[in-house]
Order: structure tokens, then C-alpha cells, then sequence
């Protein structure tokens, strides 16, 4: 059976929007848009910055401790010192079966440096079941919008989630859950459940070719095949790669991955030709998509 959050979640994001726009109107300052009307945030991509280590904005952290906040484990908060632009689409990040929010370290200052919020987090035990880790990625955002330090850097209508391995089935778990959410990034997922056709939300799965611990063929694959093809869908499976290949710095994951957040939290329309035509080289064994990205 499907978990469903509490009532608490989405209501709350719209409390967040609706305060935002509000303030606008009565003269406040800019939360959600830059003047131009455009998400779009950092100088224009290419090849060579969307493998580098670091992206162009400088990063801070903040440390939710665990114990401090109900619904998660508590984790870390990566985020842009830089808020002239306005504010930035957010991204929670889960980790695997047995694994904390130190297996996902890499994401935060990868994805934070070009221009996300990142919440890496620890799960309220390690062995948590993917249901519950998607609940858990709802009630980090939830924190993230409403009551972290960051909260007024966050956009709380660009939000997506990250998850890998059991992680990975969380994310799924999460969006549908809440179709509001903008993007989603299952890395080597494993779920009992293979029907995901209830999703609403561009979902990114990343496979590993020689994945023993959450096989493609019972798990990325069918995944991909059951959702449906609008939004937009993508599969991209690791050459060479095992279950464990998403745990540390990967040029592969990190290049497309920043694409599809782009794309899909930031509406930057300058990051398709990273996703159409599909990405190739010796790292990728296979790559579906759904282009034209609708």
C-alpha cells in the first residue's frame, strides 16, 4: 500500500507561496522570481561546468542535529550565499538502506554550487522501508520551506527530491504522494513495488549496469517502463557500475543530474541540449528518454 502524508505538507507549501506572492503585492521584497521573470540562475552552461567539482556560486551549510525536528533524522542543509537572483528551487536528499546522510555528502556542495538548496538527510533509523523514506523527504521539505534558517531562500514551488537504493524507491514514494513536487532523481532505486505509472513528476532514474543489489531488469527498468510518458521521463544506466556507484563523486550522475534540476525546478530552457539528444560516451551503457522535452 501507497504511504500518503499527512494533510500538513502540501497545505503548508501553499501557505509558503501564498505569503510570498502576498508580500509582493504589498511591496516586499522578491522571494521567488528574479526581475526578468526568469528561474534561470548562473551564467550559461557548458560541458566543461557542468563536470566540475564546484559550480559558480559559493556555498554555506547549516547542521540540522538529530532530535531537533519530528518527521526525519536531521541532516545538512547546503545553500548559495548569493541571493540577488532571488531565491532557489531545493532538493532532499535521501540516502540507502544502512546509510546516512554521509553516503549522499557529495550532492550537497555538487548541486548547491549551481544553484540549489540541498537538504542531505538522515533517515529516522537505517533501515527504514522506502514508504517511509518518502514520507521522511516530505517532512524534510516541509522543514526546509517553513521552519529551517534557509527558509526564505527557498522557493517552495520548485521542489524536487533525490533518493538512492531504498532512498531511491523513496523519492518515487514522494512524488506520487505529492504530484506538486518538480523533479525527481532515483539513483540504482530498489522498491518490491514496480508499478509507477501514478506518477506526475519528470523522473530521472539512473541504473547500474552491474547493479546485484537492486538488478536493472527488476528494478530501473520496470520502474522507467511503468511511468508514464508525460511528464517527462528519462533512464540513464551506468556503464560498469554497481548498486553502490551513486555513494561517491560521479561526473556521469552529476552532469545529467544537474540538467534535469535545471530543467525541471528552474524551467532553464539553456540546459535541454545536455538532455536532447540523449547523452552517449563509454560511462553510459544505455539511455532512454522522452524527447522533445515537452
Amino acid at each position: 500500500m501507497t504511504a500518503t502524508p499527512p494533510p500538513t505538507h502540501r497545505g503548508r507549501r501553499t501557505l509558503i507561496a501564498l505569503a510570498a506572492m502576498l508580500g509582493l503585492l504589498a511591496g516586499g521584497s522578491p522571494v521567488a522570481r528574479a526581475a526578468d521573470d526568469s528561474f534561470q540562475r548562473g551564467p550559461d552552461p557548458t560541458d566543461e561546468s557542468l563536470a566540475a567539482p564546484l559550480g559558480p556560486f559559493d556555498i554555506a551549510r547549516d547542521v540540522v542535529p538529530r532530535g531537533a525536528v519530528d518527521g526525519f533524522g536531521g541532516g545538512t542543509i547546503y545553500y548559495p550565499t548569493d541571493t540577488s537572483k532571488g531565491t532557489f528551487g531545493a532538493v532532499a536528499v535521501s540516502p540507502g538502506y544502512t546509510g546516512d546522510q554521509s553516503s549522499m555528502a557529495w550532492y550537497g556542495p555538487r548541486l548547491a554550487s549551481q544553484g540549489f538548496v540541498v537538504f542531505t538527510i538522515d533517515t529516522l533509523t537505517p533501515t527504514d522501508q522506502p514508504d517511509s523514506r518518502g514520507l521522511q523527504l516530505l517532512a524534510a521539505l516541509d522543514h526546509l520551506t517553513a521552519d529551517s534558517a534557509v527558509r526564505d531562500r527557498v522557493d517552495a514551488d520548485r521542489l524536487g527530491v533525490v533518493g538512492h537504493s531504498m532512498g531511491g524507491g523513496g523519492s518515487l514514494e514522494a512524488v506520487v504522494a505529492d504530484p506538486d513536487l518538480r523533479a525527481a532523481i532515483p539513483l540504482t532505486p530498489w522498491h518490491t513495488r514496480k508499478d509507477w505509472s501514478g506518477v506526475r513528476t519528470p523522473t530521472l532514474i539512473i541504473g547500474a549496469e552491474r547493479d546485484s543489489v537492486a538488478p536493472v531488469r527488476s528494478h530501473a527498468e520496470p520502474f522507467y517502463e511503468s511511468l508514464p510518458g508525460e511528464p517527462d521521463k528519462a533512464y540513464l544506466e551506468l556503464a560498469g557500475a554497481g548498486h553502490l556507484a551513486p555513494n561517491t563523486a560521479n561526473t556521469t550522475i552529476a552532469k545529467t543530474g544537474i540538467a534535469w534540476l535545471k530543467r525541471f525546478l528552474d524551467e532553464d530552457t539553456r540546459y535541454e541540449r545536455f538532455l536532447c539528444p540523449p547523452p552517449s560516451g563509454p560511462e553510459i551503457a544505455e539511455y532512454r528518454d522522452t524527447c522533445p522535452i515537452g
